[in-house]
């Protein structure tokens, strides 16, 4: 989750219009106030500004039949690219695959963990930008992520229809898309010509693709016009980018170690401590690491946390608590570090991977300001997961390595800053407990099935507990340049809880795996 830590001078919110948007704090004579006068400790990119009332407007506009044929036709040149381009044997349909498919039923699919808990949710994050950027709210826009995922899922493919996408795929659509959306809205000005106008339509295009094509369809891109056109103005945002090296240790049967470099952007978006709000996402943090070290996923790790509704509860001089609903999507992905490993069965040589694309629960964020010299800020926040995938030792089938299953986790962070900004330390804790629920059965005759696995299972019948700790210490070099050092520790404990296992001439019931990560990295940190 992000870390908020850098000092922020006080600026004041200024509007053109009425105040009106849920993302700010109003006075009792209806006057923007400053939503920022609880956090001095961030650096906000600019000056917030409240958004234009003809913008509301313009952006309230619903065009259901475009938003409608925009879903199809994402879902129809999807498939035409698998079967033409990609020539995948799931995309060659016919009305009897439909048929089947209807027939048959849901049942949970065996693919990559990246294409389960990232992939099908960004494909969800598409068509829920089909309705967002058409005029519908959040709330509606899921209907168009819902009726997507259902249309691929039932028609455009020849394998039976996943259990596991039509949850993740809406409901982590809907957390990626509202990030993107909101981002692609802060990157354009319809005030703005010429080169300056170009960068930013193609900017957009890339963070939102279907938001692009809605400006092109609707002559939006080039347009110009006397005001921004941003649907929420410019309300508070942070920004760091962190570049460096991280070396990683797994500690378990002597996998050895790995260095290599690390790259991180933390976006945190809007007031944490608005005094009441009602709309999804007005405040959320944003995180993606990316590494370039041998034998690992380039996309290790993903996580947001969207504020769905909130209410202020205490509100001092040096004391604010703020508790809501939220919303969490979280992707954890690492790999063996001696490939070899991958040709036999060896416990532990992947350390974890752990997603969450269906997951929500309460919160709460706090912050306490001592003194003049010095401020703390936190939160702590329990959620059900409705939908997790997380690793597993023995299950194997197809591209999956994982088992199904759902549970909770918890999260807890802790902020400490020098006002001057120089030093800042932050320490934070997320533990989840997953549960698979209907594993396969044992005794099962794996040579009745075509592929001699059992099929429409979770996977092993399991528990697992995986935890996240991580600790880092940032030293202010130049003006906003900071050298970040951290550590963080991965650990998973897995008890497969119907199964007996023979080791030498000792059977093991219940076994009990664990495994356990130790990383160090070194980066510069910019924050905008």
């Amino acid at each position: 989750m992000l870390s908020t830590v850098v000092a922020y001078s006080q600026m004041p919110i200024t509007s053109d219009s009425q105040c009106s948007n849920d993302i700010y704090t109003c006075s009792e004579d209806n006057k923007p106030v400053s939503v920022e006068k609880y956090a001095p400790y961030r650096h906000i990119v600019s000056t917030p500004v409240l958004p234009d009332s003809a913008d509301v407007r313009m952006h309230e506009h619903k065009a259901f039949w475009r938003a409608g044929a925009e879903t199809v036709g994402f879902n129809i040149g999807l498939w035409a690219f698998d079967r033409y381009v990609l020539k995948g044997h799931y995309a060659y349909i016919s009305w009897n695959t439909i048929k089947e498919n209807f027939r048959h039923g849901f049942e949970w699919d065996d693919d990559h963990l990246h294409t389960n808990m990232f992939d099908h949710p960004y494909n969800g994050s598409i068509f829920f930008n089909a309705g967002r950027s058409n005029g519908f709210n959040f709330w509606q826009s899921e209907l168009f992520a819902i009726g997507g995922s259902a249309m691929w899922e039932m028609f455009m493919e020849c394998e039976y229809p996943s259990t596991n996408d039509i949850i993740a795929t809406p409901i982590g659509g809907a957390a990626l898309g509202e990030v993107l959306y909101r981002t692609s809205d802060l990157i354009l000005d319809d005030r703005s010509t010429g080169g300056e106008r170009f960068g930013r339509e193609l900017a957009a295009f890339l963070v939102d693709p279907m938001k692009g094509i809605n400006r092109i369809v609707t002559g939006a891109a080039w347009r110009k016009r006397a005001t921004s056109g941003r649907r929420f103005g410019l309300p508070p945002i942070s920004v760091e980018l962190s570049l460096g090296g991280r070396y990683l240790s797994l500690i378990e049967n002597d996998e050895g170690s790995r260095a290599g470099a690390v790259a991180e952007i933390n976006i945190e978006y809007g007031d944490r401590f608005a005094e009441t709000t009602k709309a999804p996402y007005d405040y959320f943090s944003f995180l993606m690491e990316l590494q370039g070290i041998k034998s690992q996923p380039i996309l290790s790790r993903v996580e947001i946390m969207g504020r769905l509704l909130s209410k202020e509860i205490l509100d001092k001089k040096n004391v604010s608590l703020n508790v809501g609903l939220y919303q969490h999507f979280d992707y954890f992905d690492s790999d063996t570090i001696r490939p070899e490993r991958n040709a036999l069965y060896f416990p532990c040589s992947v350390p974890y991977k752990m997603g969450t694309p269906a997951s929500v629960g309460g919160g709460a964020m706090f912050r306490y300001t001592p003194s003049k010299l010095m401020s703390l800020d936190g939160y702590l926040h329990l959620n059900g997961v409705i939908l997790a995938g997380v690793l597993t030792d023995f299950y194997r089938d197809y591209h999956r390595n994982y088992n199904w299953g759902s549970g909770f986790s918890v999260k807890a962070g802790l902020n400490w800053a020098l006002s001057d900004d120089r030093i800042s330390v932050r320490i934070a804790n997320q533990f989840y407990k997953i549960y698979t629920w209907n594993g396969y059965d044992v005794n099962y005759d794996w040579s009745l099935t075509p592929e001699g696995k059992p099929v429409d299972v979770q996977g092993d019948a399991s528990n697992s507990s995986f935890n996240h700790l991580e600790a880092s210490v940032n030293y202010r070099l130049w003006k906003r340049l900071f050298l970040t050092g951290g550590i963080d520790f991965y650990s998973r404990r897995t008890e497969y809880t119907d199964m007996s296992i023979r080791l030498g001439n000792t059977t093991i019931t219940s076994p009990i795996v664990n495994s356990k990560q130790l990383g160090f990295h070194l980066m510069l940190t910019y924050r905008l």
